[in-house]
């Protein structure tokens, strides 16, 4: 069981915004739950997003429905994420923790298996996902400049215990879809 947790449907060794939004739409993909700290902003206090990821969020944004979904507890730090585009938002969420994403997925009221959840940690978003029969996606996680960040090691050794775990992952991050 803890093996197929920890399996996302995606993983990729780019951050969301290098994340082809097609590919999501091909997948049936109707709506999209973000983390925010690591995935759409850098590690810190800023709360004014990359460019890259900003113009990302404007293109998925005109095709779904999003929330943004952190484990934060700071309303002020997401909230000033989610006003830069007018997107509801989630603060304390619990990850992974199914409570707080069953709300977010009634709202959307559509089938689980078409919501996908972004994020760039492996035993937080793609755990809390999978548990709830998402459409999980890891990305690597951003620096200031919004480029994948190149000393990661929270990612890494989350992708090295999931390895000695049995996932079936690798210690590193590919390109590979599906379970």
């Amino acid at each position: 069981m803890l093996r197929q947790l920890l399996r996302p449907n995606w993983l990729i060794d780019r951050t969301l915004a290098e994340l082809p939004l097609q590919d999501l739409l091909d997948q049936g993909i109707r709506a999209l739950v973000l983390d925010v700290d690591r995935t759409l902003l850098p590690r810190g206090t800023a709360t004014i997003l990359p460019e890259s990821a900003l113009r990302w969020l404007q293109a998925a944004r005109e095709q779904l429905p999003i929330h943004l979904f952190s484990n934060n507890p700071s309303r002020q730090r997401i909230g000033a994420v989610a006003r830069q585009l007018d997107l509801p938002f989630t603060t304390s969420a619990g990850k992974p923790r199914r409570g707080a994403l069953r709300k977010v997925l009634n709202q959307f009221a559509l089938p689980h298996h078409q919501v996908a959840l972004i994020g760039d940690r492996l035993f937080t978003d793609v755990i809390a996902g999978n548990r709830l029969g998402l459409f999980t996606v890891l990305v690597k996680p951003i620096d200031p400049q919004g480029q994948p960040c190149r000393r990661d090691g929270l990612q890494r050794l989350e992708l090295r215990m999931a390895h000695w775990l049995g996932s079936g992952l690798g210690s590193g991050m590919g390109s590979g879809r599906g379970r």
